[in-house]
């Protein structure tokens, strides 16, 4: 089990885009079971929609990426440092089941497919009340920031 500060000592993301709250299972260089409490404050409510609150898709497809980073970074046993990223780099069969709305607690389920060559392929599924809200087989790549590209 991991709380908030754990995953903000793992993950380089920072308020308002950490869109992981807590890890309640993890299994290195198997699976994660982590979780993302919806609240009605998001500031993607405001515009998505106002007259009926869904949090983006593309945002419930970056929770689950945020929870396969944290999983690769324990099975690695390493962390986000200024040295390199973990990048996003593919998204395949993604499909929107239901809507996820304020209230929910959405739970974010990912298992490791292969690594090789730092690439790591994952399946993925976002579920509400025990119900797939989305899934998808996600691409990520743990790469070294070329010399003065940062921008801190």
């Amino acid at each position: 089990m991991m709380d908030i500060r754990e995953i903000l000592d793992t993950l380089p993301h920072r308020y308002p885009f950490i869109l992981v709250d807590r890890v309640l299972e993890l299994t290195p260089g198997e699976r994660i079971l982590a979780q993302k409490n919806v609240t009605r404050n998001e500031e993607f409510f405001n515009g998505h929609f106002p007259h009926y609150a869904v949090m983006p898709g593309v945002l419930i497809i970056e929770a689950l990426a945020q929870a396969a980073g944290i999983l690769s970074f324990k099975t690695i046993e390493s962390k986000a440092d200024e040295e390199s990223i973990y990048f996003f780099v593919g998204i395949d069969n993604a499909r929107f089941k239901r809507p996820v709305c304020p209230g929910d607690v959405l739970m974010l389920e990912v298992h490791i497919e292969r690594h090789a060559r730092g690439i790591w392929k994952y399946k993925a599924k976002a579920l509400v009340d025990g119900q797939i809200a989305a899934e998808a087989d996600l691409m990520c790549a743990l790469r070294e920031i070329p010399q003065g590209q940062k921008t801190s």
